[in-house]
C-alpha cells in the first residue's frame, strides 16, 4: 500500500485541500491499517464532498470509526448518512455491523432484516414480508 499511499500524498501537495485527494489519502491509510490516520482525512475531506464519493467516505468514515472501537460516534456517523442517502443499502448493513459491535445484537439484526424485507426480490421474501417486518419491530424494541 505505502506506493499507492506515497502517490495520493503527492497529489495532495499538488492540489492542497481538494476534498477528493484527501478522500483518497484517507482510504489509502485505511487500506493500509492505518485507521487512526485515515480519520484526519475522512475529515477533512466530508465537508466538500457531496454525491456517490461523499456516501463512500461516510461509509468508510464510519466503518473506521466502529475498527477504532469509538461505536458511538460510528453510530451517529451513520444515522446521519442513512437519513442523508436512504436509498443506501451499503450504509444500511455497514450500521449493523455498528450496532453488533457496540452489543445491540437485537437492533443489529432488525436492521438488517429490514434490509431484507425492502431489497430482496423474491417470492419467498416477499410471501414473509409481513412477518419479517414485524420481527425487525420486535427487534428493535428490545
Amino acid at each position: 500500500m505505502q506506493p499507492t499511499i506515497d502517490y495520493f500524498e503527492r497529489l495532495l501537495i499538488e492540489h492542497p485541500g481538494n476534498p477528493y485527494v484527501l478522500y483518497e489519502v484517507g482510504g489509502s491509510y485505511d487500506s493500509d491499517g492505518q485507521e487512526a490516520k485515515a480519520i484526519e482525512y475522512y475529515e477533512r475531506a466530508l465537508p466538500g464532498l457531496s454525491g456517490e464519493t461523499r456516501r463512500k467516505c461516510l461509509l468508510q468514515y464510519g466503518s473506521t470509526l466502529r475498527n477504532l472501537g469509538r461505536f458511538d460516534d460510528s453510530l451517529d456517523v451513520f444515522k446521519k448518512a442513512c437519513a442523508e442517502f436512504p436509498e443506501s443499502d451499503s450504509l444500511r448493513v455497514f450500521k449493523a455491523l455498528t450496532l453488533h459491535a457496540a452489543g445491540q445484537k437485537d437492533k443489529a439484526l432488525a436492521s438488517l432484516l429490514l434490509v431484507i424485507a425492502d431489497r430482496v426480490d423474491s417470492a419467498e421474501i416477499k410471501r414473509y414480508e409481513a412477518a419479517i417486518r414485524g420481527n425487525a419491530d420486535y427487534l428493535a424494541g428490545l
